[in-house]
C-alpha cells in the first residue's frame, strides 16, 4: 500500500511543480486577494458602520466568492490534464512506467484540487479578519470551509474525469464550464422556468365583509368564486438542491433571530429553498381560519416549522455531485488503462 501511495505522490508532486513553476498562477492567485479585498472594502464603505453582523456578511462573501472563481477556473486548469498529454504524445512515457491509470487519473484529480485550494489560502486574511470582527458561529466556519473544499474537489474531478473521457482537450474543457454551468447557473435557471409552467389553478371563494352601521359587529360575505394560480415549487425544488451555492448554504447550521428573520446570508438561502419545499396553501371560505392566506406558504408557519416539514436540500445536492464526480472519474480510469479495447478512430493510443 504504501508503494501505491508513494507512486501517487509522485504524480502529484509532477502535476503540482509544472504549476508552480507558470508565472501566470502566481499572478492570478494575487488578482483573487485583489478582488476579494476590494470587494471587501466596497462593503464596508457601503455600509456606512459597522453592524454586528458584519463579520457573518464578510465570511460568507469571501465563501461564495471563492466558490465562484473556482467554478471559473479550476476547468481551465484541469480539463486538458489527460486528453492534453495524449494529444501532445508525452503520456505514453508515463504509461510505460510502473504508475497504472488509477494512480494517473487520481494523482492528476489531487493535484489540480490542491491548486485550487490556492484561492481559499490567499483569503485566509480576510477569513480571520471575519472572525476577528465578531458574529460568527463556529460550526458557520467549520461546515462552511469544509463543504467549500469538497465543492472545489467535485469541480475539479469533473474537469480531470471529462479530460479523459473525451478526445480533444478544446471539448473537454468547454464540456467542464459547461457542466459547471448547467450546476450553478442552470439550476436556477431551471427552477424560474419550472415555476412559470408547473402550476395550480383552483377555483377559491371570492369573500367579502359587512359591518353593521355602528360597526360593533363584521359580517364575513362569499360573493362567487374566482381562480387562483400558484406555482407547485414543491414539484420543482430539486432543482435548486443541484447548485454547489444552494449545498453551501444550506449545509451550514441556520441562525434565526426572535421575530424568524435568518440572521446571515447562509440561513437567507436557506430558508428560501426550504420555503420552496412547501405546499402552496389556498383562501379557504368563511369558516377557514385561514381565509385570507394565499401565499406559498403560510404566514403563521415559524421558521421551526418549515425546516420540520422539508428535507436537507444540501444533502441532495452533495450526493449528486459526488455521484457525477465520481462517476467521471470511474469513466476517465477506464479509458486511461493500456493497452485500451476500444478508441474513437484517430485517437492516439497513449
Amino acid at each position: 500500500m504504501s508503494a501505491w501511495m508513494g507512486l501517487l505522490g509522485v504524480v502529484v508532486q509532477l502535476e503540482l511543480r509544472q504549476r508552480v513553476r507558470s508565472v501566470a498562477w502566481y499572478v492570478l492567485l494575487g488578482v483573487v486577494g485583489l478582488v476579494t479585498g476590494a470587494v471587501i472594502l466596497v462593503l464596508f464603505l457601503g455600509l456606512g458602520s459597522t453592524p454586528q453582523d458584519i463579520g457573518g456578511l464578510v465570511f460568507s462573501t469571501v465563501l461564495f466568492l471563492v466558490l465562484l472563481v473556482a467554478m471559473l477556473v479550476t476547468p481551465a486548469l484541469c480539463g486538458a490534464a489527460i486528453n492534453g498529454e495524449r494529444e501532445a504524445g508525452t503520456l505514453a512515457a508515463t504509461q510505460l512506467t510502473q504508475v497504472t491509470a488509477t494512480q494517473l487519473v487520481l494523482g492528476k484529480l489531487l493535484a489540480a484540487w490542491i491548486a485550487s485550494l490556492g484561492f481559499l489560502l490567499v483569503t485566509v486574511p480576510f477569513l480571520l479578519v471575519a472572525m476577528a470582527l465578531g458574529g460568527l458561529r463556529p460550526e458557520v466556519v467549520v461546515v462552511g470551509v469544509v463543504i467549500l473544499v469538497l465543492e472545489i474537489g467535485v469541480t475539479a474531478a469533473i474537469g480531470v474525469g471529462l479530460s479523459g473521457l473525451l478526445r480533444t482537450p478544446v471539448f473537454s474543457i468547454v464540456t467542464t464550464y459547461l457542466a459547471i454551468a448547467v450546476l450553478g447557473l442552470g439550476s436556477l435557471i431551471a427552477f424560474g422556468i419550472g415555476a412559470l409552467v408547473v402550476q395550480e389553478t383552483r377555483e377559491v371563494p371570492s369573500l367579502y365583509y359587512e359591518s353593521t352601521d355602528d360597526g360593533a359587529t363584521t359580517t364575513c360575505v362569499v360573493d362567487g368564486t374566482y381562480e387562483v394560480s400558484q406555482p407547485r415549487t414543491d414539484l420543482i425544488w430539486w432543482t435548486l438542491a443541484a447548485n454547489p451555492f444552494v449545498v453551501m448554504a444550506d449545509a451550514i447550521p441556520p441562525s434565526f433571530g426572535s421575530y424568524g428573520q435568518p440572521d446571515d446570508v447562509f440561513s437567507g438561502i436557506s430558508l428560501l429553498v426550504r420555503q420552496a419545499q412547501q405546499a402552496p396553501t389556498w383562501p379557504g371560505d368563511c369558516e377557514d381560519e385561514e381565509a385570507l392566506y394565499g401565499a406559498p406558504y403560510s404566514p403563521t408557519d415559524t421558521t421551526d416549522e418549515v425546516y420540520a416539514s422539508s428535507v436537507p436540500s444540501w444533502f441532495v445536492g452533495l450526493g449528486v455531485h459526488l455521484l457525477l464526480a465520481g462517476g467521471l472519474v470511474a469513466g476517465a480510469i477506464a479509458r486511461t488503462r493500456a493497452p485500451a479495447r476500444h478508441l474513437a478512430p484517430g485517437s492516439r493510443i497513449a
